[in-house]
């Protein structure tokens, strides 16, 4: 690979990697530490890509098997995350920032097929290859997902219509 196809590709599939990390991750540290590993093994990698596809696919499963690396790392199972991403900037409509605190709030194996399925758009069984899992597996992770979605969000919406405000004399 010359350094104008990597440089190509780190501009590329640089912000997706970060945010493929960060779904897996929760942590934006971790997610940066992820990107500069995946990009590094593209740099250092030898494979002739057959198209452009071909390395969207690779690098997102490098990003993917990178981010379990550090999920499953004895500092990660040791340690207590900070969780930073609730003090990141809201996206301006709120029904938007209440559907991603609650995709975040997910377990991370539901937290990136979601992502990977709705954000990236890829399709089921690329989703399965990125996340080395089979298809009727990611099917059942994103079947049971948008039941979680959608059972925290309608419970959110009960709470908000039933709270009235108490009149006192």
């Amino acid at each position: 690979m010359t350094q104008e196809e990597f440089a190509r590709a780190a501009q590329t599939y640089g912000d997706t990697v970060y945010r493929v990390a960060y779904h897996a991750l929760g942590s934006p540290q971790d997610a940066e530490d992820v990107t500069q590993t995946v990009l590094l093994k593209l740099f250092e990698c030898k494979k002739n890509f057959e198209s452009d596809e071909h390395m969207k696919h690779w690098i997102l499963r490098v990003a993917v098997n990178e981010s379990r690396r550090v999920l499953r790392s004895a500092w990660r199972r040791t340690s207590v995350p900070l969780e930073e991403w609730h003090d990141a900037a809201a996206p301006e409509d709120p029904a938007k920032a209440e559907v991603l605190e609650t995709v975040m709030a997910l377990e991370p194996k539901y937290r990136l097929a979601v992502y990977l399925y709705y954000y990236e758009g890829l399709s089921v069984a690329e989703t399965a290859a990125a996340m080395r899992a089979n298809v009727s597996t990611v099917q059942t992770w994103l079947l049971r997902a948008r039941a979680r979605l959608r059972k925290e969000l309608t419970e959110e919406k009960e709470e908000s219509v039933h709270v009235r405000p108490q009149i006192v004399p």
